[in-house]
């Protein structure tokens, strides 16, 4: 069902009004990892209080951690978190475009979930979790719990690229984890002369956020056409098509950037740094200034060492209704690591849809753990893409659970004129503002 912008928000208001209503209605298989606790000291002794522990503090860690308090005092709640700043994968594609002067508007701090919440929060490296024991190892010690959020993000992987290891980032960035990388891309299209050739290698679905590579693709080729004419942004693209929003994108390309963008098929095969060329799989060759090498991806490491993957090592099967992993008893994955069971309407890796998981996670948690019942899952996604620099575009979906599979049960998507792209780029922005003080206060 499509609906226009007006219904689709009274929708979204339906389904808002539903997750209050699990709110309230839900406040009224075992196994080990492949790396023992016993070795490590214990900190944080957990005593006679039910604990929780979340791994993880991005989109969906932060979120269930706070909503966790917020529903039952009673539980403690440890955000474990390897870094003390949290920086936003979500718009940083503007920073590397040069459209932002850093990256102060996506970071944020951990210090007042403490302070509004009393989660203690962690920084430290998850080592392994032995789910037989029940405890976390990290390079601090060992930390036990009642139930365990492991909310990991992505890693990549490369082993399909020829030429790509360990140092290839610091040459190739991918910056599809914001941050340095996104330092490195923007600084390498700064000091890239008039002229030079930048590819872009879009990796195969499923990976984080899928319109993301499209998005950037915009925004670097905006800054091209505006600070280097003479250039060529070449999209090689591992799927068979543009896998999101692609009359929208296309209508930018042609419209903006047909004399500097190039959408073309194919995986990246093979990578060499020294000579600066790119290989795809349909046998051509680039040479480039500048290569965004964005590898095929999967759930982050820890859910891969701890044994929460699937055969083939890639995502967290979970089921829908409290994601508890169906590998691991009273442990529960959120965000891009999942993999959800759906009834063609597969909840995209994105930041909106970690944010949505982890509050029915947290309203399912506290229930399960107060032996109450739980609720199901009805969700929202909207994502906002740019497609210049005062434009931006979206598509939005409602989700709710079917005979136990996620379906989509409504979209909205923008109007291919862009009529209301100004707005649109205000609403993202918007979004992203509310979102991060969200997750922050």
């Amino acid at each position: 069902m499509t609906l226009d912008r007006r219904n689709f928000i009274k929708l979204l208001g339906g389904a808002s009004g539903l997750a209050i209503a699990g709110q309230a209605a839900a406040q009224a298989k075992a196994g080990s990892a492949a790396v023992s606790a016993g070795s490590a000291a214990e900190i944080m002794p957990k005593g006679s209080a039910r604990r929780v522990i979340v791994i993880g503090g991005g989109y969906g860690g932060t979120i269930a951690a706070k909503y966790l308090r917020m529903l039952d005092k009673s539980i403690e709640v440890v955000l474990i978190e390897r870094n003390k700043e949290f920086v936003s994968c979500p718009f940083s594609n503007f920073y590397i475009a040069g459209l932002m002067p850093d990256m102060k508007a996506l970071t944020i701090k951990y210090d007042k979930l403490t302070a509004n919440h009393g989660i203690k929060v962690l920084h430290a490296e998850v080592t392994a979790i032995d789910a037989a024991a029940k405890m976390v190892v990290t390079s601090q010690g060992r930390l036990a719990y009642d139930r365990l959020i492991v909310s990991p993000g992505i890693d990549f992987m490369t082993d399909g690229i020829e030429g790509y290891d360990a140092k290839t980032p610091e040459i190739f960035p991918h910056a599809w984890k914001a941050g340095p990388q996104s330092a490195l891309l923007r600084k390498q299209l700064q000091a890239m002369k008039d002229g030079g050739t930048v590819v872009i290698g879009v990796p195969l679905m499923p990976f984080r956020c899928p319109p993301g590579p499209y998005e950037r693709a915009c925004l670097i080729s905006s800054y091209l056409k505006k600070h280097k004419p003479k250039s060529k942004l070449i999209m090689l693209d591992a799927n068979p098509d543009v896998v999101s929003k692609k009359g929208l994108f296309t209508k930018a390309w042609n419209s903006y950037y047909k004399d500097i963008f190039q959408y073309v098929g194919g995986q990246v095969t093979k990578v060499d740094t020294k000579a600066r060329i790119v290989v795809a799989d349909n046998f051509d060759e680039y040479e480039v200034a500048v290569a965004n090498v964005i590898p095929p991806q999967r759930a982050g490491n820890i859910a891969v060492v701890a044994g929460l993957t699937d055969d083939k090592k890639r995502w967290c099967p979970v089921d829908a209704i409290s994601f508890e992993s169906t590998i691991l008893k009273d442990i529960h994955v959120l965000g891009d690591a999942t993999l959800l069971p759906s009834d063609g309407g597969a909840m995209p890796k994105s930041g909106y849809s970690a944010n949505s998981q982890a509050k029915v996670c947290a309203i399912n948690i506290v229930a399960l753990m107060n032996d109450k019942p739980t609720t199901e899952l009805s969700a929202i996604n909207a994502c906002y893409s740019a497609v210049s620099e005062t434009e931006s575009v979206s598509v939005s979906h409602v989700f709710k659970l079917v005979n136990g599979k996620i379906k989509i049960t409504a979209t909205a998507v923008s109007p291919i004129d862009f009529s209301l792209g100004k707005i649109e780029k205000a609403y993202g922005e918007s979004w992203l503002k509310n979102v991060l003080t969200e997750m922050s206060t």
